[in-house]
């Protein structure tokens, strides 16, 4: 009979200490949920900044700069890194047959000289052939643009990787791209989704 008695009053205490921990614990809840919300919106701000004011996503049409990039792929786009030769390079085409976004290699800047053999295929930049690992093919296209040629102060020399399938540099209807239309630098592709290795763009 005691120890009925003692059973039922040590049920009765715990029910007293679980309704006086139950504010508690319901306090402590809520602060977890307001405290990951907080985290929540805190990181969809930063990633809304990053994107809209230093990493802008592009998408790639068209296969001028296959093997680099594919039809379809996007990419994430530096609107603040520095253009240097060999970047790749997002800008606006600058005639009325063009009139689109543009993603090109830069291969010269302003006060260089380019030549180009189309016999070899061999690119050269102030008299030097340079090493181009990242072409599908060598320079064997020409186009409406004489050579050597040397390149306006403020302005771009830009070539598509997959040399014999791309409208760029070579020819009048993209000529050499003013330093000012260049909308980013071609950093990451962000899809397809690839290794860390693969994903740079060189």
């Amino acid at each position: 009979m005691q120890g009925r008695i003692q059973d039922t009053w040590f049920r009765i205490v715990r029910t007293v200490d679980d309704a006086q921990d139950a504010p508690q614990k319901n306090a402590k809840l809520w602060r977890f949920v307001y405290e990951s919300v907080a985290a929540l919106a805190a990181a969809m701000v930063i990633v809304f900044l990053l994107f809209a004011f230093v990493l802008r996503p592009v998408g790639v049409s068209g296969a001028s700069m296959e093997p680099t990039l594919r039809d379809g792929d996007w990419i994430a786009v530096s609107t603040l890194s520095e253009v240097k030769t060999g970047d790749v390079v997002i800008f606006k085409g600058n005639s009325d047959t063009m009139d689109k976004m543009l993603v090109k290699r830069v291969i010269a800047k302003g006060g260089q000289q380019v030549d180009i053999d189309f016999t070899s295929g061999v690119v050269m930049v102030d008299g030097k052939a340079i090493e181009e690992k990242y072409v599908a093919d060598r320079t064997v296209v020409s186009g409406d643009v004489q050579f050597p040629l040397t390149v306006p102060q403020g302005q771009l020399f830009v070539l598509g990787d997959n040399r014999n399938n791309s409208v760029d540099s070579r020819s009048t209807l993209v000529k050499c791209v003013d330093e000012n239309d260049v909308l980013g630098v071609a950093v990451y592709r962000v899809y397809p989704f690839a290794s860390p290795a693969n994903a740079i763009i060189k």
